[in-house]
């Protein structure tokens, strides 16, 4: 039995949307960029116990016990009123959980689900989590044909990556600028690492798709194509997923943004098909 444990914020049953077919969609709490546009913002942080969220649940939810914050969730309506008090970008709801209570959750609809999918929050930032839940899924005789992906910001090392490597059907990377200083901007980090994971993961086969984030106005990719194209192409056979911009859930200055159309996605779309790079167009624009 592994009690290894991560702090999730959110267990999917059936998602169609973070990876291929129907799986099971593991959100992990934490997050080592601070991107303005993300739409799931509170699993950037974890929760300090600062209480600030306790006095505005609207239906008494939130308590404090011996120091820390404590979720009632037969009193919880899912108002998301403590999401958006947070100071933290954290959630009180966040729950610790150990792989084999993942791992049952996930024996509950393995004949429904082609695999699982870790995200978050970043996935790698909690690695010996991650090692030890893949690791028993690809040990157990009903479920090791589910593959096993990560939806991941490509920040981990390349030690990282090596550990996981023989767990790891594929991931699922993040460019979100070609420009350093630009990703610096939306992000808060350095973008190097992020390409370095990207080359790194496709020469070990395991890219098993890139993906783009069109802001319209605020993205960089056309004014790079020249570079962005090569780059790509040096992949290999790698699908990229274009992504559009929504102001669903964002905080911050990105709330003020405008969301991506079919017209602000369609230039980066076809300059990169130009070039014989396999596209994958946003399933739906909000």
């Amino acid at each position: 039995m592994n009690n290894r444990c991560a702090l999730v914020s959110k267990v999917i049953p059936f998602s169609c949307v973070d990876g291929p077919g129907s799986r099971l969609a593991l959100f992990l709490q934490g997050c080592n960029l601070r991107c303005k546009t993300c739409h799931n913002p509170w699993t950037i942080g974890r929760c300090n116990d600062c209480a600030a969220c306790v006095p505005h649940c609207p239906h008494d939810a939130l308590n404090i016990q011996a120091g820390r914050v404590w979720w009632d969730e037969a009193h919880c309506q899912q108002c998301d009123t403590c999401l958006q008090m947070c100071p933290q970008q954290a959630t009180p709801m966040a729950q610790r959980l150990s792989v084999e209570e993942v791992v049952a959750q996930v024996r509950k609809v393995s004949p429904f689900i082609s695999g699982i999918t870790v995200s978050g929050g970043e996935a790698t930032t909690q690695l010996p989590f991650l090692l030890a839940l893949f690791a028993t899924l690809k040990a157990d005789p009903l479920l090791r044909h589910l593959s096993c992906l990560v939806d991941s910001n490509g920040l981990l090392s390349e030690t990282g990556w090596q550990k996981l490597l023989p767990v790891l059907d594929g991931a699922m990377l993040d460019l979100k600028a070609w420009d350093n200083e630009h990703h610096r901007y939306l992000t808060g980090r350095d973008n190097a690492p992020i390409k370095h994971s990207i080359r790194w993961l496709a020469g070990h086969n395991r890219l098993s798709e890139l993906r783009l984030l069109v802001i319209p106005e605020r993205c960089d990719y056309l004014t790079h194509r020249r570079e962005l194209i090569a780059f790509i192409r040096r992949l290999g056979d790698v699908p990229v997923r274009i992504n559009a911009f929504h102001t669903h859930g964002v905080y911050g200055e990105a709330r003020h943004w405008r969301s991506a159309t079919a017209e602000d996605v369609e230039p980066l779309a076809e300059v990169l098909e130009r070039e014989r790079i396999r596209v994958i167009r946003p399933a739906l624009y909000l």
